[in-house]
């Protein structure tokens, strides 16, 4: 069984930095990151458990996941059934540019017995403005498979880094699984030890 992709927009509350015209394609110059701090309840600080890529024509760039799984059920813990991880990322783009993210594409690996459900939402936002509104998205049991769930951002509401500074972007996500009526045990994750469940941001480009 497999969930389709659910859209949603995403409600931004920061103000965007002031662009001129919009950009015809990507920057040609290559776009680099670097990852500064991870930590979360689903990724622990020291542990390595995430990484990012930017795509070779500089149109999105790829979050890597281990591990990062809630648990309910079965005899899992409390604890395991409430899981985040945030990423602080800096990525560096050539001068007369801007960047946001106008697309985000979650992807995972759930198993839900009958009765149990699971949630994942995530948000992002620029040091020094507001975060972005979460979105959320459910899945229900029973369910066995790869998951997947969008968010896309009107181009009128995107929320651009300002020009010519560096802020950090920080990405927040979180995962829920919830026995429910079910017996037996769920889980919902985010791991790239899974074959295509990374998670996608898309950029949308400016000229400054």
């Amino acid at each position: 069984m497999l969930v389709m992709p659910i859209v949603a927009g995403m409600i931004l509350s920061a103000l965007a930095a002031p662009v001129d015209s919009p950009a015809t394609s990507a920057p040609a110059e290559k776009i680099t990151l670097d990852i500064k701090t991870i930590n979360g309840s689903g990724c622990p600080a020291g542990t390595a458990t995430a990484s990012a890529d930017v795509a070779s024509d500089n149109t999105s760039f790829t979050v890597h996941y281990t591990n990062f799984t809630a648990k309910a059920g079965g005899g899992a813990p409390a604890l395991e059934a409430r899981k985040n991880c945030q990423i602080n990322v800096l990525v560096h783009v050539p001068q007369g540019f801007t960047y946001a993210i106008a697309e985000a594409e979650y992807r995972g690996f759930a198993h839900l017995e009958s009765g149990a459900s699971a949630l994942e939402q995530a948000n992002y936002y620029f040091a020094g403005t507001a975060p972005t509104a979460r979105v959320r998205h459910t899945f229900p049991g029973p369910f066995h498979g790869v998951w997947r769930a969008s968010d896309v951002t009107d181009v009128a509401e995107l929320v651009f880094a300002p020009c010519g500074e560096s802020r950090n972007l920080n990405i927040n996500a979180e995962l829920r699984a919830d026995a429910g009526t079910s017996a037996g045990g769920s889980f919902i994750e985010m791991d790239s030890e899974h074959a295509s469940v990374d998670t996608i941001y898309h950029f949308a480009w400016k000229t400054c």
